[in-house]
């Protein structure tokens, strides 16, 4: 790995959401190995969606029965695919903002962004996050995805809540990883990429932030006033965000649209779960027993499966 610059965000523009940022020191309950796992999508039309994930995100199909297949890397599932034959895109409800695939190193996402500039691969977005690199995509029915690369966390430990911030990637800087990034040979995401954080639009930042630090027990990492905030276990820079830039107030996704169907949070044992399931019993959010585990609504709605290693 290249030495690279990294911005200080007090410097040049910023994004203005990001103005409001302020760090916390809530403690988080939720065991600190908590992560993310497979998150479950409905697609309109599951050939045109495997074809997109293959072809230009480097997923591979780990499993495919009867209308569901599930996508990864190294025979692991990080993503699952559920056909509604002609599902209307969500737009404009809550749901999910985008789930982010984690690269293990920068020259894994340099070849990302070189394979996407020489085969056409439509982007979004390009940004350095102080905490992390990423770039952004919309799939065929217009669920949002990450691809990124956090730095080292020794770099952001502790600052997240202050140094958190949206600039222009250095897309000149990340090639430079790669002897010929022209010529760079793409075999997919590498077999480390994980399932790293997953984003979701939400109606309300009070009641989430209530819902997700005070009942999950997940530590708020940084917050943008009443229309964003980050959460993780363990001092990560965030595994779950929230935002209302363009769903506040918004009611779930109506039955039959190509939308979030959950989210999944892995703790590290059944007795971590089981003082997450006890916190919201105690709350009167008790969770329902579903096909893939306990499962649990936050209070716009998103679906969330609690499961273990």
């Amino acid at each position: 790995m290249s030495d690279q610059p990294i911005r200080d965000p007090g410097t040049g523009p910023r994004d203005p959401e990001q103005l409001e940022a302020t760090a916390t020191t809530t403690t988080a309950e939720i065991a600190p190995e908590t992560h993310m796992g497979a998150v479950h999508l409905t697609v309109a039309d599951l050939g045109r969606s495997i074809r997109y994930y293959e072809g230009q995100i480097g997923l591979e199909v780990v499993a495919q029965d009867d209308g569901v297949a599930t996508l990864g890397t190294g025979g692991r599932g990080l993503l699952v695919l559920t056909e509604l034959p002609g599902a209307p895109s969500a737009r404009g409800h809550t749901g999910l903002y985008h789930f982010a695939l984690l690269v293990p190193e920068r020259d894994d996402l340099a070849r990302w962004l070189a394979h996407a500039a020489r085969d056409r691969v439509t982007l979004v977005g390009l940004s350095d996050h102080f905490v992390s690199e990423a770039l952004y995509l919309r799939d065929p029915d217009h669920h949002g995805i990450e691809i990124y690369w956090d730095r080292p966390r020794e770099i952001w430990q502790d600052q997240v809540g202050v140094r958190m911030t949206t600039e222009p990637l250095d897309v000149e800087n990340l090639l430079g990883e790669l002897d010929d990034p022209a010529s760079e040979r793409f075999d997919g995401l590498p077999g480390g990429t994980t399932m790293g954080h997953v984003h979701l639009q939400v109606a309300e930042i009070a009641s989430t932030v209530g819902f997700y630090r005070d009942l999950l027990g997940f530590g708020l990492m940084a917050q943008l006033g009443d229309s964003a905030a980050f959460l993780a276990a363990g001092g990560y820079h965030h595994h779950l965000g929230g935002n209302t830039w363009e769903s506040r107030g918004a009611s779930p996704p109506p039955a039959g649209t190509a939308a979030l169907r959950h989210a999944t949070i892995v703790l590290p044992d059944d007795a971590a779960r089981d003082r997450v399931l006890d916190r919201l019993e105690r709350a009167g959010h008790a969770a329902e027993d579903g096909e893939h585990g306990p499962a649990v609504s936050d209070p716009s709605g998103n679906r969330l499966v609690l499961a273990t290693e």
